[in-house]
C-alpha cells in the first residue's frame, strides 16, 4: 500500500504505545486513586463532551473526506479548504451551545441516581467539547494530507500520558477532584495547540477562504450533504454512548465506573482499526469519487481481513488472561463484576472494527443519504434494547444491548452496500482466521484445566505463579497462531512481515 502501509504501521505503533500507557493509567492508577463513582462521573462527562463535539461538527469530518478531492491543489494551498473546516464546526458549536443550556436541566435529571454529583460539574462539558471538536478537525486535516502519525500520537499517547499525570497529582493530593476536572480541560486545550502548529508546519493549509472557488452546484451539494450529516449525527453520535448513559442514569455512577473499566479493556481490540481505518479513508473516498468500486472493494476487504485478524488475536489474549487481570487490579474484586461485560463488549468491538469500513463506503458513495435510515434504525434498536436489558441485567444488559444493536445494523448495512454499490468487506479468508482462534480457545481450555492450577501452587503467593502462567500461554498460543497463519498463506502482508522479522527476505535477496 506504500504510504498507506507506512503511515498505518507508524500510527498503530503510536496507538499501542498509548495502549501501554492507558493500561497503566486505567487499570493501575485510576482504579487505585479514584472511587468507582468518580471514574463513572469523569467518563460520562468525557462521553457527553464527545457527543456534543460530534454533533457540533455538522458532518465536517465526513464532508472534508468527501469534498477534499475537489479542492486538492498543493500550489494554491487547497483553495482555503482548511478555513472551511474551521468555520463550519464553529457555527455548529454555537448552535449546540445554545441547545446545551436550553436542555441542561433535562440532561441533569436524566442522571437521576446521582444528579447532584453530575450537576456540580456539568458546565465543564463545554470547554471539553470545544477542544475535542477541534482535535478531531485538525486530525482529519492531517489525515487528508496523509500525515496522520503526529496527531495520532497526540491522541493516543499524549492525552493518555497527560491523564496519567492528572491521576497521579490527585493520588498524591497535589490537586483535589475539582482540579482533576479542570486539568482535563487544560490537557485537551494543549493537544489542540500542538495539532494546529503541526498543521501549519506542513505549509499546505490556509485560513483564507476562497468563496469564489466553490461553484453553485458544489455549494448546493455540500449544503445538502451537511444538513443530512447533522441529522445522521443526532442518532449516530449518541449510539456508542447510550449503554453507558442508561446505566449511569438508572443504576448510578458506581456501576457506570465498573462498566467504564470493562469498556476500556474491550477497547484494546479496535485499536488497530483506528490507524488502518483512518489512513484508508482518503483512498476509499477517492475511489468512490471516481466510481472505482473495484479498488474500493479490494481496500475494504483488506482492511476488514487485517483488522479481524489482529482483533481476533487481541480478543483471544484479553479473554484468556481476564481473571489474572482482575487479580492484578487495585480493588479488582469491585471491577470483576464487569467480567462478562468484557466478553460481550469485546465481541461487539470485533464486529465494529472488522466491518466498520462499510460506513466509510456508504458515506462517500452517491447513496450516502441511505445511511440515515440505518442510523435511525440502529438508534431505535439501541434505545429499546437498553431500556429492556439494563434494568434486568445491569452491566451485562448494557453490554448486550450494544452488541445486539450493532449486529442487526451491520447485517442490514453490509447487505445494502453489496446490493447497491457492489462492495463487500466480508471475504472467505475470515473463516480460517476464525477457525484458528477457536482452536486456540480450545487449547487454552485444556491448558487452564491441566496447567494453571499447577502454576498457581508454584509459589507461596498464587499471583506469582499465575503471572508466569499468563505470560507462557500468551506467548506460546500467539506464536502458534501466527505460525499457522503463515503456513496457510492467508495474507501476503502477514507472510512478508514474518519474513522481514525473521530475516528471511534478506537471506533470499542475498541468494539471488
Amino acid at each position: 500500500m506504500g504510504i498507506v502501509a507506512r503511515q498505518s504501521i507508524k500510527g498503530t505503533i503510536a496507538t499501542y504505545i498509548g495502549v501501554a500507557v492507558g493500561i497503566v493509567t486505567t487499570f493501575f492508577i485510576q482504579t487505585k486513586a479514584l472511587q468507582p463513582e468518580q471514574i463513572g462521573l469523569i467518563d460520562v462527562m468525557l462521553q457527553c463532551a464527545l457527543l456534543f463535539s460530534g454533533l457540533a461538527q455538522l458532518g465536517t469530518n465526513s464532508s472534508a473526506m468527501r469534498y477534499y478531492p475537489f479542492f486538492k491543489d498543493e500550489k494554491h494551498r487547497d483553495h482555503g479548504f482548511f478555513g472551511w473546516t474551521l468555520l463550519v464546526p464553529l457555527i455548529g458549536f454555537t448552535i449546540f451551545l445554545m441547545a446545551f443550556f436550553t436542555f441542561k436541566p433535562l440532561i441533569v435529571r436524566f442522571f437521576s441516581k446521582d444528579s447532584g454529583m453530575f450537576g456540580e460539574y456539568v458546565n465543564f462539558v463545554i470547554p471539553l467539547a470545544f477542544f475535542m471538536l477541534y482535535i478531531s478537525v485538525f486530525e482529519t486535516n492531517s489525515n487528508l494530507l496523509l500525515r496522520i502519525v503526529l496527531p495520532k500520537f497526540i491522541r493516543e499517547v499524549g492525552l493518555r500520558v497527560g491523564t496519567l499525570a492528572i491521576y497521579l497529582l490527585y493520588f498524591y493530593k497535589v490537586i483535589d477532584f475539582d482540579g482533576v476536572v479542570v486539568s482535563f480541560c487544560v490537557l485537551y486545550g494543549l493537544a489542540n495547540l500542538i495539532n494546529v502548529v503541526y498543521l501549519l508546519t506542513l505549509k499546505r493549509v490556509s485560513f483564507k477562504i476562497e468563496r469564489n472557488y466553490i461553484d453553485p452546484k458544489l455549494k448546493r451539494d455540500f449544503l445538502f450533504y451537511t444538513l443530512f450529516m447533522i441529522t445522521a449525527a443526532l442518532a449516530g453520535n449518541i449510539i456508542p454512548m447510550l449503554s453507558k448513559f442508561f446505566l449511569a442514569g438508572i443504576m448510578g455512577f458506581r456501576l457506570a465506573g465498573v462498566f467504564t473499566i470493562a469498556t476500556n479493556i474491550a477497547a484494546v481490540i479496535e485499536m488497530p482499526y483506528r490507524s488502518l481505518g483512518a489512513i484508508s479513508q482518503p483512498h476509499i473516498s477517492q475511489a468512490m469519487a471516481k466510481q472505482d468500486t473495484e479498488t474500493a472493494n479490494v481496500l475494504c476487504k483488506n482492511v476488514a481481513l487485517h483488522q479481524f485478524m489482529v482483533g481476533s488475536f487481541v480478543f483471544f489474549l484479553v479473554w484468556i488472561n481476564i481473571d489474572f487481570l482482575f487479580d492484578l487490579l487495585p480493588n479488582g474484586d469491585i471491577y470483576r463484576l464487569g467480567k462478562w461485560a468484557v466478553l460481550i463488549l469485546s465481541l461487539g468491538r470485533l464486529i465494529y472494527s472488522s466491518f466498520g469500513v462499510a460506513i466509510t463506503v456508504i458515506s462517500y458513495s452517491k447513496y450516502y443519504y441511505y445511511s440515515l435510515i440505518f442510523t435511525i434504525l440502529l438508534a431505535t434498536v439501541s434505545v429499546l434494547m437498553n431500556r429492556w436489558l439494563v434494568p434486568i441485567l445491569d452491566i451485562n444488559g448494557a453490554a448486550l444491548a450494544g452488541v445486539l444493536s450493532y449486529f442487526v445494523y451491520y447485517v442490514l448495512l453490509l447487505t445494502f452496500i453489496k446490493w447497491k454499490i457492489g462492495v463487500m468487506p466480508f471475504s472467505r479468508k475470515l473463516f480460517p482466521v476464525a477457525a484458528i482462534v477457536l482452536v486456540l480457545f480450545g487449547l487454552n481450555w485444556l491448558w487452564t484445566i491441566a496447567l494453571t492450577p499447577w502454576f498457581a501452587n508454584l509459589f507461596e503467593k498464587p499471583i506469582s505463579g499465575l503471572a508466569i502462567d499468563a505470560a507462557m500461554k500468551s506467548v506460546i498460543f500467539l506464536v502458534l497462531g501466527i505460525t499457522v497463519l503463515y503456513k496457510m498463506k492467508i495474507t501476503a502482508s502477514v507472510n512478508d512481515l514474518v519474513d522481514k522479522v525473521l530475516g528471511l527476505r534478506k537471506i533470499n535477496v542475498k541468494k539471488t
